[in-house]
């Protein structure tokens, strides 16, 4: 018997040991990993010496730990260890729990059928942002436009799935200019003499994506269906999708041109990587390439366009004329598009809802922290302090609050978290119903426009650093950072202006 083969037998519980320990959390750190279960033990201890409050703020900032962490590990995991201890720990009652669940059921139906309802309809996106890419040949007019069409489709789709197409558009053409280029779509293989206009092609590439990013928050913010945290808003508010695409005008509307204006201003002065043309030997190979597609396009193809266009005039209807809730009219897009374009497998109705329910499970999660604050009291002192001001001061700080929180964390939980305990102040007769549509209007607007700080609190730019072609074209939560920072500051001053004198 060989010493490695005896070593391996009389230590078998060192060898399992290491096997529990790789498979926790995955390839997570070994410092996170630790942390995680540093939590886990903490947290009974915690306690029975200091009580029910002060380890109940210790679940909710350990939660929000897990969301700034997420490039790390998805939140879902650590985060639901976390939420399931808290309930054996007896921090939030089930029935909380459910009621939560039950307040927000037209969010969650609104991310498994809207989302997937627009996963049918990706060629169309599709077709859209390649016209867009090989016809406009201004990058100031190019940008403008990419964000602006990111920017309405997020209004009446979901900005995550429309950044998924943005994505899938950009590393199509990536991989197009690398088999021209290199004979394979390995970009290690790219010849010496094309690798100035490659990186080139990289920085035009990123410009582009963070102007679609951000325009997806500038459309996103808009209305009931641009973000899941909108609609839980509008649903205690009681708005329907016009009232509060209406209400949400005053602050929204100059945050739009601001946003716009420092678009076309990062362009034409060039500043932080923006303002990069593409070279006109990589524009060719993509005009070619689009070109061939364009003449290979069969009728059966065309026709799943124009079914595709119709749905959407369909679904702008829907929601205008607020025709049922938002959810039922995902599921009655995900019929149409399926019926008239012959999608008739089950099997082929699985992968559209791929994107939506990892998030929808974390939302499960959400509402249990939500339930957390809720028994235990714990976000009520804080409240009760800004509602103590003068009530002209209310929505800047509410404003202010949401945004910094949101750009640690994530904008669905602050959102779900402060609206609750708003409405709660409403029904207890603290805040008058003006006062409530006011501070509605600067939750909704402070966890949407400030959040873009950083990746953390938009699921559309967490989902784009995710993606596969972050490392194609070189960008890092850093850079995206430093490259957000005019739109934060620009957009951000914009809305709290207009929250405190607009609204």
């Amino acid at each position: 018997m060989s010493e490695g083969t005896t070593s391996r037998t009389l230590n078998p519980s060192s060898s399992m040991g290491a096997t529990f320990w790789s498979n926790f959390l995955g390839h997570s750190p070994d410092w996170y990993k630790m942390t995680i279960l540093g939590f886990l033990v903490v947290n009974p201890f915690l306690l029975f010496i200091a009580g029910p409050y002060i380890t109940g703020w210790a679940v909710v900032l350990e939660f929000i730990f897990t969301l700034a962490m997420a490039l790390k590990c998805y939140p879902l995991q650590p985060g639901g260890l976390i939420a399931i201890e808290a309930l054996f720990l007896g921090l939030a009652n089930p029935h909380t729990v459910e009621h939560e669940i039950v307040a927000a059921v037209e969010v969650v139906l609104l991310l498994i059928f809207m989302v997937a309802g627009v996963y049918f309809m990706k060629d169309l996106l599709m077709f859209t942002f390649t016209k867009l890419l090989t016809k406009v040949r201004n990058k100031v007019v190019l940008s403008l436009m990419f964000s602006i069409a990111a920017a309405v489709l997020s209004a009446f789709l979901d900005a995550l799935t429309v950044t998924a197409v943005i994505i899938t558009v950009a590393v199509g053409f990536y991989f197009v200019y690398v088999r021209v280029v290199a004979g394979s779509e390995n970009d290690a293989d790219v010849p010496d003499e094309n690798q100035a206009e490659f990186e080139q092609f990289r920085a035009f590439l990123r410009s582009l994506m963070m102007h679609a990013a951000v325009g997806t928050a500038l459309g996103g913010v808009m209305t009931t269906v641009g973000e899941p945290q909108n609609l839980l808003i509008s649903t205690r508010l009681e708005w329907d999708f016009v009232e509060f695409f209406l209400r949400m005008l005053p602050v929204t509307g100059p945050v739009f041109l601001v946003g716009i204006t420092t678009c076309v201003l990062l362009e034409v002065f060039k500043v932080l990587d923006y303002g990069t043309k593409i070279p006109p030997s990589v524009m060719k190979i993509l005009e070619d390439y689009d070109q061939t597609e364009t003449e290979a396009r069969t009728r059966a193809q065309v026709a799943k366009l124009i079914i595709q266009a119709l749905t959407a005039a369909f679904l702008v209807v829907a929601l205008g004329l607020h025709l049922i809730y938002v959810g039922y009219i995902g599921l009655a897009i995900i019929v149409l598009q399926t019926a008239f374009n012959g999608v008739i497998e089950e099997h082929d109705l699985g992968p559209a809802f791929h994107e939506a329910l990892p998030f929808t499970a974390l939302l499960g999660v959400f509402f249990v922290v939500v339930a957390v604050i809720a028994d235990q009291g714990l976000f009520q002192p804080v409240i009760a302090w800004v509602l103590s001001l003068p009530i002209e001061q209310q929505p800047g700080m509410f404003y202010i609050a949401n945004g910094v929180l949101s750009a640690i964390s994530d904008n669905v939980f602050v959102a779900t978290v402060y609206i609750g305990e708003v409405h709660q102040a409403f029904e207890a007769g603290v805040i008058s119903r003006e006062q409530f549509d006011f501070l509605g209007v600067a939750i909704n607007t402070g966890t949407n426009i400030p959040s873009i700080a950083t990746p953390n609190g938009q699921a559309a730019f967490l989902f784009l650093l995710t993606s596969s072609l972050a490392p194609l074209i070189r960008l890092s939560y850093g850079r995206m950072v430093i490259m957000a920072l005019p739109y934060t500051i620009t957009m951000g001053i914009a809305g709290w202006l207009a929250v405190l004198y607009i609204l």
